[in-house]
């Protein structure tokens, strides 16, 4: 595979599914609004065939190339968005993310994102140890994973937190709804994580390079069709509780990369784009100080009117 180009090669699963949604779930990289603009350039083919429409229905076997354009060199701007400061000192900020903000700059989201706001809210106080697309980001959380993420606003501090995560001594617990009934009260889920190798946007227990990754499940409350659980990370590998629970097939409501490519866009009535899945507790060790810190966020309004429906 040529370093510029991705290639896709459409499964069972895909038959039926427009051009550009199928990019959008086979390509973690490209959100489905970039890939209609690449539909649109000319640089998707279809089993060699230039794309004509987004619309194009995809069939089982067909080769998708995505011949990618030159990298853009990004000027990262300071952003007037709103964002919710749960905490900050001269050290360190807690930030409550929003469902749906892209946390650094990329292809596809070259502003908007977290650190656009960040820069704006917090001047030159952040860390440099991310370079300048991701200034004072120690970790991230996925677009549509909303909740709580620790800011280092000077290096010192960001080598303190990136080596608490290392030593998996940061608590991090999230709330996720995920499909079925899971029988069990508790479980842990100890599976390695590496890159799926017949889809290099995603990753997959036991795929390439794979890495310890320990998850503990605990359940919340059961609905039949659905269980709500809090997922408690051992370690902190890429998208790594939807890959457990996919796995253990259990994918988390909502999740168009690792659910199933058929779920319905509403829950209960309720329009639902991206996973349910809520980062609410952080807890880590403040560098300066030494004293633990734990903070706590409450759901986001959609994944809250999703609860209520079901309680009721």
């Amino acid at each position: 595979m040529e370093d510029n180009k991705i290639t896709v090669i459409a499964s069972s699963e895909d038959a039926g599914a427009r051009l550009d949604a199928f990019i959008g779930w086979n390509t973690d990289e490209l959100s489905r609004s970039y890939a209609v603009k690449l539909i649109e350039k000319g640089l998707v083919t279809v089993n060699g065939i230039p794309a004509k429409s987004k619309k194009q229905s995809i069939a089982e076997g067909d080769t998708v190339v995505i011949d990618m354009p030159e990298p853009e060199i990004l000027e990262v701007k300071a952003q007037d968005i709103p964002i919710e400061i749960v905490y900050e000192d001269d050290d360190v900020a807690v930030i409550n993310k929003a469902r749906g903000m892209v946390v650094h700059p990329g292809p596809g989201n070259t502003d908007g994102t977290l650190v656009n706001a960040i820069m704006y809210h917090m001047g030159d106080s952040l860390s440099s140890i991310n370079g300048v697309i991701r200034p004072g980001i120690v970790h991230r959380i996925d677009k549509d994973t909303s909740g709580l993420l620790m800011i280092a606003k000077n290096d010192r501090a960001h080598e303190s937190l990136a080596a608490q995560l290392k030593e998996h001594s940061v608590t991090r617990e999230y709330t996720a709804l995920v499909y079925d009934n899971i029988r069990e009260d508790e479980l842990t889920i100890d599976k390695p994580i590496g890159r799926d190798e017949h889809n290099r946007m995603r990753n997959a227990v036991n795929g390439a390079s794979a890495r310890n990754a320990v998850t503990h499940i605990r359940v919340l409350e059961r609905f039949g069709r659905y269980t709500l659980v809090r997922a408690i990370l051992e370690t902190g590998r890429t998208h790594q509780i939807r890959v457990h629970m996919a796995y253990m097939h259990h994918p988390l409501v909502g999740d168009e990369l690792y659910g199933p490519h058929r779920q319905s866009s509403k829950i209960e009535g309720i329009a639902v784009s991206g996973q349910l899945l809520h980062a609410g507790t952080l807890g880590f060790i403040h560098p300066s100080t030494g004293d633990y810190m734990e903070f706590h966020s409450d759901l986001p309004e959609v994944f809250s009117e999703v609860l209520a429906r079901l309680q009721k």
